[in-house]
């Protein structure tokens, strides 16, 4: 299945923050999603950690005030803005990140018109809503790698300071110019280059494709894994790593994948 143009809604009341972004790399195996929408009340103490997230995965933020003390006006807004954008007829499937029985009419009227409906959720997630989506993920089963996400964070700290030095140095004379700009230069390679862990996160990421793309022999086409990997990840390029081509990068790992080329020239390669 290569659905073109799908709908993510994240109800932040009812999903779990540190597996949002595997969220998004698990429905992008699916295919291209071009709405990210959360909703929530962000003046909430429980969810004041969710800017950050929203903000680097580029998904928006939909206020929704509680009227009433006690009660959740979330729900209601995730689905009226879903039947506004079902009606534009554009999109052929929907995305619904929530554990909440309250969503089953929402996936019902929904799989009626003919969209693909994905359910993601928590194991405690109600069955009339997970039998009413024509998919559903289980949010235990996806990674959020902790430690990583840690480390990057650590690594774009170094990278903040870097920057401040740079700003911060004085400006040298005419005799030491040369040394400036070549300090400078190596300073702007520093920051181009990806993370200690970015390369454990592409293998990830080609793991999972091969999961889900491989076919009766356990091989899946390159290509189908690299467009995978841009859905996910939209800012990667094979060249950050040293490489001029995805399939490059794949023989130079001959401990991780297994690497075949088909009469036709396609590369196809398997996890080992």
């Amino acid at each position: 299945m290569n659905l073109q143009k799908m709908v993510l809604l994240v109800d932040a009341d009812n999903t779990q923050l540190s597996k949002l972004e595997a969220v998004i790399e698990e429905v992008s195996l699916h295919g291209r999603i071009i709405v990210k929408r959360a909703y929530g009340n962000w003046k909430k103490e429980t969810l004041k950690n969710w800017e950050t997230e929203l903000k680097r995965l580029a998904i928006k933020a939909e206020q929704q005030f509680d009227y009433v003390t006690g009660k959740n006006a979330t729900d209601i807004a995730l689905v009226i803005d879903a039947m506004h954008l079902l009606y534009r007829g554009i999109y052929d499937a929907f995305v619904i990140v929530a554990s909440d029985s309250d969503y089953t009419p929402l996936a019902l009227d929904l799989h009626e018109s003919g969209v693909y409906v994905i359910g993601v959720g928590e194991a405690k997630t109600p069955e009339s809503f997970r039998n009413s989506c024509d998919d559903f993920i289980y949010l235990e089963n996806l990674d959020n790698e902790p430690d990583e996400v840690a480390t990057d964070k650590e690594e774009e700290a170094e990278q903040k300071d870097v920057r401040a030095e740079k700003k911060a140095a004085p400006k040298a004379d005419d005799a030491k110019g040369g040394v400036q700009k070549q300090t400078q230069k190596n300073g702007d390679e520093k920051l181009r280059q990806p993370g200690k862990n970015a390369m454990k996160k592409v293998h990830a990421l080609l793991r999972l494709a091969w999961d889900k793309y491989q076919d009766v022999e356990g091989y899946v086409n390159i290509g189908a894994a690299g467009s995978y990997i841009k859905r996910a990840r939209p800012d990667f390029d094979v060249r950050s790593y040293g490489f001029h081509k995805l399939p490059q990068l794949i023989e130079a790992f001959p401990d991780q994948y297994n690497f075949k080329t088909s009469k036709k020239g396609h590369v196809f390669y398997k996890c080992i």
